[in-house]
């Protein structure tokens, strides 16, 4: 079995503790359905925020909606440069699978979909 990353990304509505966990709630429950993840084959999961959203922390929605215990979770900061995606949370997956590079489903939403249209399943 492999490690694999799993990447995605959204944005908040607003710089308000609701708003970050529930833009980070419904990108993990996207980015574990698309892929079929159990939380179990998760070795870590790494958060990060754009600068301007520090209301909460992201792995804050992991722990209270998803009750992920004991994944390991981080929480870190984007560099601040201009013209990047405002109110922006992106995650990254540390996955055990056996499924090969390609067959991962990354996902991008709302107004995160134009940081890699290219991967992103929406349109």
């Amino acid at each position: 079995m492999m490690v694999r990353g799993v990447r995605g990304a959204t944005t908040a509505d607003a710089n308000e503790r609701d708003s970050v966990v529930e833009a980070t709630t419904e990108l993990l429950k996207e980015m574990l359905s698309q892929n079929d993840i159990d939380a179990e084959d998760l070795a870590a999961v790494q958060f990060t925020t754009s600068p301007d959203l520090v209301a909460e922390f992201p792995a804050v929605a992991a722990r209270e909606s998803l009750g992920w215990k004991y994944v390991p979770l981080l929480n870190a900061v984007e560099i601040d440069r201009p013209g990047a995606q405002s109110l922006c949370i992106r995650i990254l997956m540390f996955w055990n699978t056996d499924h090969s590079q390609s067959e991962i489903k990354h996902v991008y939403l709302k107004d995160a979909v134009r940081l890699r249209a290219d991967l992103s399943s929406a349109q």
